[in-house]
Order: structure tokens, then C-alpha cells, then sequence
């Protein structure tokens, strides 16, 4: 194998502008080892694919992060991301009832309020953080919207999830003195409030489905796996659509041809999203468990590996997205991207992340039409797993602040 190739997913220089590394892998090692870490990495988008389709030989049951899976510990029941078929469809079944589009929907107006809420108070101050003044809070209040979590609480709720993602800079999860999976015992008040005073959203909609579990046992959940239903469903929900908007708010900075486009053709605003995720994935890696003997490009790969599925680089790879994948676009061609997983664990709140992203552009142009980032003050959140900004400080000329 290639030993000139080093990717350390816990460096924190590589992690600032991974792609350099992830195109040499890509195109030099497309299996690469990682004799420190010990683990493997596909980076690809045809192995990439095909491995998140494949589930019974890339597992998730062990964990979907490489210090979980290293570790070796117990996975609860009812961690969603973390199980494998046909448990893990049981449990994605009764999610897919309560993301349904027209709940989804029928979130708009009221995520388009909060926004302007956000932004309303920044016209006229020449400034705007993309992260701190919305992105870290618009997901947070429309998580809180579905589970019927109180605005005064839900900040305490994310923070509680988002504790369990951060680690020192440089150093694995598992250094993490809170753990490395939440219980949702944070959810507790609220289940107990939610019993005994029902009502329109999530966590009532769960305290009260039936299921035939993988026994064919017909019941509702247990208090463990709610919690920790609510907890995925939280900590996913808001992490990566604050990390998108952070994304927003550098990456069209950087191209204002493209953000010009986007000011003159809202049409364009979906598929910016889509590029905006496939050119910056919050999650640039994923991994899973092999459950089998390997071999690939000639090398073999033991069952009970770690392998690492590099999305950033898959991402970009040429032989799926055309000679220009390096290049951001609003205009591509559309094309699935692994920004939102494929397979088994397609993420299930993708068409509410899309709307959020949609909605905070469209919101964000009608107020802010110009904008240059300060990177001196911006901030990388400190996390292996999800590559984004804490802040993402922008500068605004004052004379085009009008609505």
C-alpha cells in the first residue's frame, strides 16, 4: 500500500482542508490503511455506495463511529443509527410515520417566523455569525417544535447531545469525559409531562405507537429505548443542519457569482442545498463494522475491521460527479450525493434538513444579499466526527442592508 498517504481523521491542521488528502487516497489508495488507528478506508463512490447499501457485510450494530467500534461496548437498544436490520427497520418504521411530508410541511411557516427572528435584529449592524446567530439556532427550535420541548429548555437539550460529540481537539470520543452515547435521560420531565398531558407532536406520537418488535411481540417502546430515540433524533437533527448553514455562510462568501445567481433565482435554492452538502458533507466519514473476509484493489481486508467510508472524498470523486467534482456549483447537474447517506440509514430527517437549509438561504439573501467572512475569528467545532463551524462571523456592507 501506499505509505506516502497519511490521513489522521484527529489531526486537527489535516481536518481544517481535508480534500487534498482525500483526493491523493482516492485516486493513489483507494483501499487505505491506517496502521495507527488501525483501521481501513474506502474513498470512492462506487465502493462507498456499494458498502452503505451492503449492510449485512459493513455492519452498524457495532457502532457508526471508529472509536465506538474500536471500543467494543454494548450498543443500547433503540440507538437508531447504531443497529442493523431487520431491528433497526422495526425502529426506522415508526420515525418514518411521524416524519411524514405533510408534517414536514407544514413546518414552514413556522420555521420562516423563527428565522426572521433571528435575522431581523442583525439589519443595520454590518454583521452577521452564521453559526451563532442562526445556524446553532433555527435546528434547535425546530427539533423542539416536533418533540414538544419548551423553548426555555431546548437549549439544554442540544447542549446535553452535542456534549457527547465533543471531544479535546485532536483526541478520539472516547476521551470524552461525558461518554461517548447519551441516554436521553434528559428527556425524562418531559415523557413524564407528555403521559399525562398528550399532545400533537413527536414524543406523544411515540409514547403511543404499537409495533410488532423482532420477536413479533406487539407493545409500545420502553422508557429506554424512548429516551434514546428522542435523543438521536435530537443530537442528529440540529448538529448537521448547524453545520450547513455555517457552510452557507463561508462557501458562498467564497463564490459570489454563485451567491449573485441564488439573489436573482430563488428556483436555484434547492440545489444549492444539495451542493452545499455534497461539496461540504458535515459528516465526512461514517464507518462500519466488516462482518466478513475482503479483498479489494488486491489487498485483503479482515472480517472484524474497522472501515472508514470517507464521504468528503466520495464525494468528489471525478468518475461520478464529472471532471469539475473539486468545484462548487449551484448549477450541477443533479446527482446523488452521499451528503445524507444511502441505504439502510438514508438519513430519515433529510426532506427537514433540505427545508431548513432552503428556507434559512432564502431568508438570509432577502436581508443580506453581500456578505465577506472573517476566518481570523471563525472557529472549526472540535469533533472528529461532524466538521463544521462553532462561528462563522460575517461582515455585511451597509449599504446593501434593506429588506
Amino acid at each position: 500500500m501506499n505509505v506516502e498517504v497519511a490521513y489522521d481523521p484527529y489531526d486537527v491542521a489535516l481536518n481544517a482542508d481535508p480534500y487534498p488528502t482525500f483526493a491523493r487516497i482516492r485516486e493513489g489508495t483507494p483501499l487505505y490503511y491506517n496502521p495507527i488507528h488501525e483501521f481501513y478506508a474506502l474513498s470512492r463512490y462506487a465502493d462507498v455506495d456499494a458498502a452503505l447499501h451492503d449492510h449485512e457485510t459493513f455492519s452498524s450494530a457495532r457502532g457508526a463511529i471508529l472509536e465506538i467500534i474500536k471500543s467494543g461496548m454494548e450498543i443500547p437498544s433503540g440507538t437508531l443509527i447504531f443497529e442493523d436490520p431487520p431491528v433497526h427497520n422495526i425502529h426506522r418504521k415508526l420515525l418514518s410515520r411521524i416524519f411524514t411530508p405533510r408534517k414536514v410541511a407544514e413546518l414552514e411557516p413556522r420555521i420562516r417566523e423563527f428565522t426572521a427572528r433571528c435575522l431581523d435584529p442583525l439589519i443595520g449592524t454590518g454583521r452577521v455569525d452564521f453559526v451563532k446567530d442562526l445556524g446553532a439556532q433555527m435546528p434547535m427550535r425546530v427539533i423542539g417544535m416536533l418533540l414538544g420541548i419548551p423553548e426555555a429548555e431546548q437549549q439544554h437539550v442540544v447542549d446535553h447531545g452535542d456534549s457527547t460529540l465533543r471531544t479535546e481537539r485532536g483526541k478520539p470520543m472516547t476521551e470524552n469525559p461525558n461518554g461517548t452515547i447519551a441516554t436521553g435521560e434528559v428527556f425524562g420531565e418531559f415523557i413524564d409531562w407528555r403521559t399525562e398531558h398528550p399532545s400533537d407532536d413527536i414524543m406523544t406520537d411515540l409514547l403511543t405507537a404499537e409495533f410488532a418488535d423482532e420477536t413479533g411481540t406487539v407493545r409500545r417502546l420502553r422508557r429506554d429505548e424512548l429516551l434514546l430515540y428522542l435523543q438521536v433524533i435530537a443530537t442528529a437533527g440540529a448538529e448537521t443542519t448547524t453545520r450547513l448553514i455555517g457552510w452557507a455562510g463561508k462557501v458562498l462568501a467564497e463564490h459570489p457569482d454563485q451567491r449573485r445567481d441564488l439573489v436573482d433565482d430563488r428556483s436555484l435554492l434547492p440545489a444549492a442545498v444539495e451542493e452545499l452538502v455534497r461539496w461540504e458533507p458535515p459528516a465526512p466519514h461514517i464507518s462500519r463494522y466488516v462482518t466478513r473476509d475482503l479483498e479489494y484493489y488486491g489487498q485483503a481486508v479482515p472480517a472484524g475491521s474497522p472501515m472508514m467510508l470517507l464521504v468528503g472524498a466520495a464525494n468528489r470523486d471525478p468518475r461520478a460527479f464529472g471532471e469539475d467534482s473539486e468545484l462548487f456549483n449551484v448549477h450541477r447537474a443533479p446527482h446523488q450525493h452521499m451528503g445524507f447517506g444511502v441505504g439502510t440509514h438514508f438519513c430519515l430527517g433529510n426532506a427537514l434538513a433540505r427545508l431548513e437549509g432552503r428556507i434559512a438561504l432564502d431568508e438570509i439573501l432577502d436581508r443580506f444579499p453581500e456578505w465577506d467572512v472573517d476566518l481570523t475569528d471563525a472557529e472549526l467545532s472540535p469533533t472528529s466526527t461532524v466538521r463544521g463551524w462553532e462561528s462563522m462571523p460575517a461582515t455585511v456592507p451597509l449599504a446593501l442592508i434593506e429588506r
